[in-house]
């Protein structure tokens, strides 16, 4: 299955995506500004089968001032496309996108690659039959 992964900004949306198989997370280019079309559009070509919008927690999994609107985000896209939008938390993953940028000079923008950190958290729990 192919899956999209967003990393939902209010100035920019970081993407990633998965292979057809559901194996590999790629990150791909942001979106600027964050539009729900922008999106929809973007699963349609990349043929996404599932969204996956990183739900920004505190590190105690308490909502955080983001929270809510991301959440807000994830439901008008899933009113704007016919696929399944879920939320994963994303916790620590600006962290590793910002270590995977230092460590290999990785050209993909810092929210893309927070992106792919989500996808391949999401795609690992997928493969292990187990959710968040």
């Amino acid at each position: 299955m192919r899956v999209l992964a967003l990393d939902y900004g209010t100035a920019r949306i970081g993407c990633a995506i998965s292979d057809p198989t559901g194996t590999l997370a790629t990150p791909i280019a942001a979106i600027e500004p964050p539009e729900v079309d922008s999106v929809a559009r973007l699963a349609g070509e990349r043929e996404a089968e599932k969204i996956v919008v990183g739900l920004p927690v505190s590190l105690s999994g308490e909502d955080s001032g983001q929270t809510e609107l991301t959440r807000s985000f994830a439901e008008e896209l899933g009113a704007a496309v016919e696929v399944p939008v879920e939320t994963w938390d994303e916790r620590f993953t600006t962290r590793m996108a910002a270590q995977t940028r230092r460590e290999t000079g990785a050209g993909a923008a810092e929210d893309s690659i927070a992106a792919a950190h989500l996808l391949e958290s999401y795609l690992q729990s997928a493969s292990n039959g187990g959710t968040q």
